[in-house]
């Protein structure tokens, strides 16, 4: 058995080291399961035992998630010793595109792709952004409540966005969305996930080819492009346009219905929002509610290739981290009465987009599109309400993000 030392002089005995992920049985929906809280207040590090018997260190405290996410000796590569997977073998969790790299190819992946997601680039897109969110709110104004805002609202408009971006064809959006949905369902079987996550990646394997032949001006031309110039193969080209399709929707999707449900628990947060004309303050609620509903809960997960002392601990080469970020978010050293949703708090430390050289590619992506959402959706439909009891909604504890399968709502 590894060492399983807290902080401090004691030692856990083998069957203390608590099992990962824990279970989310807490009062509030919105919150990190409580033993999370209960190893945080105990130290910033602590071992846990994974599915496979491994024992990492879980990281719960902001300070040294950062500092692990922004050092060089912490490796995102899950081909390195002691890496902590998620899954078994059998699941086919494979790398994902340059982020489960280490530079230097993962910074000569990442820079194909950047372009489209620089600031002013996305700050172009607002208009059209706006334009579909109005019309999705059109559409649901014009059929009879109640209506499932995850179906008609919040997967459409990341849809949308990076179908276009991308210069998929949106009519496959279904296609996609049901194939993603189960590439990130934990119950779904290995099977079930590799002949979706195959079925995916063929589809987009076809269009690069189209795009090789005839390029168009869209992402995939450009990624298209890099095959062309024998910058990248064809495998390669494949597996960034499927990163850049799954996290282009499923993230935000969860994000519009999940801080949707967070604000109509809250309708002090809700009515600030709804009756302001500031995006400042739109903005400063995209960021309060990024670090309240962190929706990766599985944690960023790492291997270590040099002994790092951290935290009142070695980490020592060889083993695993998992920086846990919605306990990171609920730092009270970082975040004065954290688990306390306030929309004009200064939010922008959280680290919902990780840290470090891979931080998120889409953020300025994702955050643009939420303002839009959060900025126009509660003025227009200002009696938006929910249409069942809250302990109804079924939440994604059966997947890799956290989200509402369902948001039934009316007005």
């Amino acid at each position: 058995m590894a060492d399983t030392t807290l902080t401090g002089p004691e030692r856990q005995a083998p069957d203390a080291v608590p099992e990962f992920p824990m279970p989310r049985q807490s009062r509030c929906p919105f919150d990190p399961p409580p033993a999370l809280k209960e190893l945080q207040e105990q130290g910033p590090l602590t071992k846990v035992r994974l599915w496979d018997g491994s024992e990492p260190w879980l990281v719960t405290r902001y300070a040294e998630q950062r500092a692990l996410l922004g050092d060089q000796r912490v490796s995102a590569d899950t081909d390195q010793p002691g890496y902590p997977t998620k899954a078994s073998p059998e699941a086919g969790e494979g790398k994902l595109s340059f982020i489960m790299m280490d530079d230097p190819e993962h910074a000569r992946l990442r820079r194909m792709v950047t372009g489209p997601f620089a600031v002013k680039k996305v700050e172009a897109l607002r208009p059209a952004v706006q334009r579909i969110v109005d019309g999705l709110i059109d559409d649901m104004l014009a059929a009879p409540g109640p209506v499932d805002l995850v179906d008609v609202f919040a997967l459409p408009i990341p849809s949308l966005v990076i179908c276009e971006l991308l210069g998929v064809p949106y009519e496959e959006h279904d296609f996609f969305q049901e194939h993603t949905k189960t590439m990130v369902r934990t119950t779904a079987t290995p099977a079930e996930r590799g002949a979706a996550s195959r079925e995916v990646a063929g589809y987009l394997a076809g269009l690069l080819g189209k795009r090789v032949a005839e390029p168009q001006d869209d992402l995939l031309s450009s990624i298209a492009g890099r095959i062309t110039a024998g910058e990248l193969t064809h495998q390669q080209a494949t597996e960034m346009a499927l990163l850049l399709l799954i996290a282009g929707h499923e993230t935000t999707a969860n994000m519009i219905a999940l801080g949707t449900l967070a604000l109509l628990q809250h309708p002090d947060q809700l009515a600030l929002l709804r009756e302001t004309d500031d995006p400042k303050l739109v903005a400063s609620a995209v960021e309060e509610l990024l670090r309240y509903l962190h929706i990766t809960h599985l944690g960023r997960r790492r291997a270590v290739t040099e002994d790092i002392e951290i935290g009142g601990q070695v980490i020592k080469a060889g083993e695993g981290v998992i920086m846990v970020n919605e306990i990171g978010n609920r730092d009270p050293e970082v975040f004065a009465d954290p688990d306390r949703l306030d929309i004009t708090r200064d939010a922008r430390r959280h680290v919902a987009f990780g840290f470090g050289v891979h931080q998120c590619l889409g953020q300025p992506l994702a955050r643009m599109e939420l303002q839009v959402v959060y900025g126009t959706l509660y003025k227009r439909i200002p009696t938006l309400r929910l249409a069942c009891a809250l302990e109804d909604i079924r939440f994604k504890t059966d997947a890799f993000i956290y989200g509402v399968h369902e948001l039934p709502v009316s007005w």
